[in-house]
């Protein structure tokens, strides 16, 4: 790191942008132009801070945005250097081809992106390639390729105790078209469907563009209260809930509000969407049972996605009709003509065959355990106890509550300065019962990085506060 950067950084005082915001932006320019290369080190934030005659938390606060967004990296007492993956393009990064952006920190909906097993994914996907033939090329089966189909049973079969068959299971582009597969299975224009409140925001959007009313229903530590569901809309003719893990709150459905909400399906002729985004990622004990599982009338649809396991961009998810719908499902996949590609589904398929799939759950179960505490005891340590953390049993993301009506200010205050919260208050369909901040944890990469982004959030909080 050249010993004069104090002569190259300029600051004005006169300027409305803080301090620490003018040294976060020189210093991102400089490593996106190249001139501050891979693996330089830069200055002590304390000796910055005297050579620019400015507080060290002044320089302390624009490192640690710079370390949340992947442009630095911590070493300890060696201090802090360039982040390879981040550097400018003429003199950085050993890997060749355009990279996107990292991760903002907190973003929600990611897994652990630093983790996958890219080289083993990409010498299947090498393989794939190159046994491709001229029947490759065409579409894929609507309901998906066989093989991947096979896959997926057998997995839920072992790893979710669905006994599912092949034939039950229909490959789709990612969860809006599960949803959309569902609906054209199963359900008529007009016809009501119950939504959990909390909620996650796109669900009600796509049943709307779907011709069908959601209703949305209040949620609390035990799951969808089925009671006021009858309450609300007693011909409503489904359900769609997270029983593993609801999103946002994280409560896990409990067994009673399972047995209700089975026991309504199968009295009203209704029919109950399960969607599993993340249920294989449980901190406490086992994983819960898939509420499929439970299931003996055939009334519980299940939607699965490789996007919070793999990666968002493969834009693979899945669907599990009962038995007696297959027939159902299979001409709905008909009508949509929504084939997914074949030699993503065959890499997918292969993956799974070989042990990958399973062994890397596994793997960021572990993982995400750690981080998850890495961030928990970070916030801890800077918001006290006056800053309670809701940290449920499972999932991907904390919840940190803040005083009512706060949190859609403080997010776009955090999106402001590059980072990527949630407003828990934005999942309510009405008047928001809590306000929280929803902090993804995956991409947090080591304890300090979460005590850097810990002390980040609470001065701007505090700034806020001010």
């Amino acid at each position: 790191m050249p010993p004069t950067i104090q002569d190259h950084l300029f600051l004005d005082s006169d300027n409305q942008i803080p301090v620490y915001r003018q040294i976060h932006a020189w210093l991102r320019e400089a490593i996106e132009a190249g001139s501050l290369p891979a693996g330089a080190r830069l200055p002590s934030t304390r000796a910055l801070a005297q050579q620019l005659g400015l507080a060290r938390g002044t320089v302390a606060a624009a490192y640690a945005l710079l370390n949340a967004e992947g442009y630095l990296e911590a070493h300890g007492q060696a201090g802090s250097r360039v982040a390879a993956r981040r550097a400018g393009s003429g003199r950085s990064a050993p890997e060749s081809g355009a990279a996107g952006p990292a991760p903002a920190a907190f973003q929600l909906g990611l897994p652990a992106l630093d983790a996958f097993p890219r080289k083993v994914w990409g010498r299947l996907a090498a393989r794939a390639a190159r046994a491709t033939q001229v029947g490759h090329m065409l579409m894929a089966p609507y309901a998906g390729m066989p093989a991947l189909r096979s896959e997926i049973a057998r997995y839920l079969r072992l790893a979710r105790g669905i006994d599912c068959a092949a034939d039950q299971v229909f490959v789709t582009s990612g969860y809006g078209g599960s949803l959309q597969l569902v609906a054209r299975a199963l359900l008529a224009p007009g016809q009501q469907v119950w939504t959990e409140d909390p909620g996650y925001p796109p669900t009600s959007a796509l049943l709307r563009a779907a011709g069908l009313a959601p209703v949305p229903v209040a949620v609390d530590r035990d799951g969808l209260q089925v009671w006021k569901g009858l309450a609300l809309a007693p011909a409503a003719r489904a359900a769609i809930v997270t029983p593993a893990h609801q999103y946002p709150l994280g409560a896990a459905l409990s067994a009673e509000r399972r047995h209700a909400l089975l026991q309504w399906a199968g009295g009203h002729d209704g029919w109950v969407v399960e969607c599993d985004h993340d249920g294989e990622f449980r901190y406490a004990g086992r994983a819960l049972p898939a509420l499929a599982s439970w299931d003996k009338l055939g009334r519980v649809v299940y939607c699965g996605s490789f996007s919070k396991v793999l990666f968002p961009a493969i834009r693979l998810a899945y669907v599990v009709a009962p038995p007696g719908l297959v027939a159902h499902f299979g001409r709905a996949c008909a009508e949509l003509s929504a084939s997914c590609p074949a030699l993503t589904q065959t890499i997918v398929s292969d993956f799974m065959r070989e042990g990958h799939f399973v062994r890397h759950i596994r793997q960021m179960r572990k993982l995400y355990g750690e981080r998850r505490q890495w961030l928990a005891d970070a916030l801890a340590d800077v918001l006290g106890p006056d800053a309670p953390l809701a940290a449920p049993a499972g999932g991907l993301h904390l919840a940190l509550p803040v005083q009512p009506g706060a949190d859609q200010l403080l997010a776009a205050r955090l999106h402001h300065h590059g980072m990527a919260p949630q407003a828990l208050s934005g999942c309510y369909a009405g008047a928001a019962a809590q306000s929280g901040l929803l902090l993804g944890f995956t991409n947090i990469v080591s304890a300090a990085q979460a005590a850097q982004l810990g002390r980040l959030l609470a001065q701007l909080i505090g700034e806020w506060r001010r």
